[in-house]
């Protein structure tokens, strides 16, 4: 017995109301069942309804091909901008890229200035990887957006081509396509750009900084041309800061000179980065951000009291707008995280405590109890302060790992090296790659006098994962300070180098292995620009050794001091005056 199934009904009428709506049938009129028929302009006639009606029950069904055919064939003699659009969908949801390249084609050639059929015509050919066919649909893409908005769509160019395979005609494509745009004054700063991204996507880095430069000359105020000079700075590609500092000479951008500052100090040129922050906040002393990072690079380096100033303008500044409350409660984190490591680097324990009480974000509360914990063990109270740690809930593998590794810095720094290998070991059972704690394992041996494991561990860190450049330097730095295996241990910083280059703390064991080998003059050399990049207790202690020998006592002494009031509880530099027997 057949069952009347009423929905059916329905999803039939809804498919008939869709296709007959798009040739001109007025819906509401098929709808109605004792409703007199209007006379009505259409091209549906009976055999071709029953070909749609036919198509899209043969797409419901998952009969693709057959409905793909029915569809198109019913665009082609209705010459429909709708059928041919749903012709494409078919295919595409069918995963047939040829069948819709045809249906797409066939819509262009019927429809020559469909702003559609091109669109879908050009992105269908990129998804084929028919680069080079894609040159005339890109030309009549640009011809037919908005003069007003054509600049945006360039600048978007490159992101059509991301995944291509055969990026240098990509590059060579895009750049034909731009070749009339390079003459328009509105279009021609982001017309380079755009060919600037592409060259340096094909590889072509002298072509991407010489296309960049005409970008910014032909629109010396344009931020296209700066924000991708700072994305190849970035990507270490020769030239390209210099065209973000000639944009910094001739526009006052603070947002510019903010991310010029950041990237500075993502390659570690903590006092480059330093002399931008101090323009920023000379200049613009309302820009907030400028304020939140200076005062964190200046408490790294030791510059207490400005530091405090600093990131107190910061919490005034933020407090008196409130504009984005997500990114306030981020900076205003860690403005009060520095300012409670201020605290407790002057051993004012309790002022240290009342700044992490101000933290109320949820997402940060851990991170106050983390240090919280840190606090009390450097007030003795190591138990209370384990066991605050293990008291707080996990709710990611981001958190637990927060939790070991606080643990594990409590338990080094108060030289329970046997109870943090426990840690780090029970960790390392549960999740063996997670490198990090391998080699923090690695650290801990060292500490422990088991040389031979920690070069064990680090040189497994090496060999499964070659990019982590923490391994190659600390193995470097460890055979130099033996003076064991010189050549091996500066092969090993070099490659450490490669990875982080300018990093101040790999050019510490450079300069150190370069001592150990006897070059004292390029030792002193690599060390001082170290310590100018990143003021650093352990490289004050190492640049200061080697004035020592070379007989530069003085100055050797006031690298020291230096050293001393950073960090007088470094172990190297403590070391290092004892061995030495120096005293002031």
């Amino acid at each position: 017995m057949h069952y009347y199934d009423p929905m059916l009904r329905f999803n039939r009428l809804a498919i008939l109301v869709t296709l007959t709506c798009a040739l001109g049938v007025n819906a509401q009129n098929l709808a109605a069942e004792n409703q007199a028929p209007h006379p009505h302009s259409s091209q549906l006639t009976g055999p071709l309804f029953y070909q749609l009606l036919m198509g899209e029950l043969n797409a419901r069904a998952g009969d693709a091909g057959a409905a793909y055919s029915l569809v198109l064939d019913a665009a082609r003699k209705t010459e429909s901008a709708q059928l041919f659009q749903r012709a494409v969908e078919i295919a595409l949801q069918a995963r047939s890229g040829p069948s819709a390249l045809q249906a797409a084609q066939a819509w262009k050639q019927v429809l020559p200035d469909s702003k559609e059929a091109n669109g879908f015509l050009f992105q269908i050919l990129i998804g084929l990887n028919r680069i080079g066919d894609t040159l005339e649909p890109l030309k009549q893409e640009l011809v037919s957006t908005p003069a007003v908005n054509r600049p945006k769509f360039i600048a978007a160019i490159p992101q059509y081509y991301v995944r291509t395979s055969d990026k240098k005609l990509a590059a060579d494509t895009v750049e034909k396509a731009l070749s009339k745009h390079l003459s328009d004054p509105t279009e021609a700063s982001a017309s380079w750009t755009t060919i600037a991204r592409m060259r340096f996507d094909a590889g072509n880095l002298d072509g991407a900084i010489d296309a960049t430069r005409k970008a910014q000359n032909a629109d010396p105020a344009a931020k296209g041309p700066v924000l991708l000079s700072l994305y190849l700075m970035r990507e270490q590609v020769p030239h390209a800061e210099a065209l973000v500092l000639l944009h910094l000479e001739r526009n006052s951008t603070p947002e510019i000179r903010m991310d010029y500052a950041r990237t500075l100090l993502g390659a570690q040129r903590f006092a480059e980065a330093q002399a931008q922050l101090q323009i920023m906040t000379t200049a613009h002393p309302d820009f907030q951000d400028s304020w939140l990072i200076q005062g964190v690079l200046q408490a790294q380096e030791g510059n207490l009291e400005a530091a405090e100033r600093s990131l107190q303008q910061y919490i005034s500044l933020v407090q008196r707008r409130q504009n984005n409350q997500s990114e306030s409660d981020k900076g205003l984190t860690q403005a009060y995280l520095s300012l409670s490591q201020i605290a407790e680097q002057r051993k004012q324990y309790e002022i240290a405590d009342a700044w992490l009480n101000r933290i109320d974000s949820k997402d940060s509360v851990l991170s106050a109890q983390l240090r919280r914990a840190v606090l009390m063990a450097k007030q003795g109270q190591v138990n209370a302060a384990l066991q605050l740690i293990h008291n707080q809930s996990e709710d990611s593998d981001s958190d637990a790992r927060m939790k070991i590794a606080t643990e594990v810095q409590i338990l080094r720094e108060e030289k329970q090296f046997a109870a943090a290998y426990s840690v780090l070991k029970s960790a390392i059972e549960q999740n063996p790659n997670d490198w990090d704690f391998v080699y923090d394992m690695a650290m801990v041996v060292e500490k422990m006098g088991n040389l031979a494991e920690m070069e064990r561990l680090l040189r497994s860190i090496i060999a499964s994962k070659p990019d982590y450049h923490h391994a190659y330097n600390a193995l470097g730095y460890s055979l130099a300070d033996r003076g064991h295996l010189l050549p091996e241990a500066k092969q090993l910083i070099l490659k450490a180098l490669e990875y982080a280059k300018a990093d101040p703390f790999i050019m510490d064991s450079l300069g150190w292995v370069e001592f150990r080998s006897g070059n004292h003059e390029e030792a002193i050399r690599i060390l001082q620009s170290a310590f100018n990049s990143k003021p650093d207790a352990e490289i004050a202690a190492h640049l200061g050794e080697v004035m020592w020998t070379m007989g530069k006592r003085q100055e050797a002494i006031e690298i020291w001091k230096q050293g001393n009031q950073i960090n007088p509880k470094n172990d190297t530099l403590t070391d290092t005056l004892k061995r030495l027997g120096v005293k002031w």
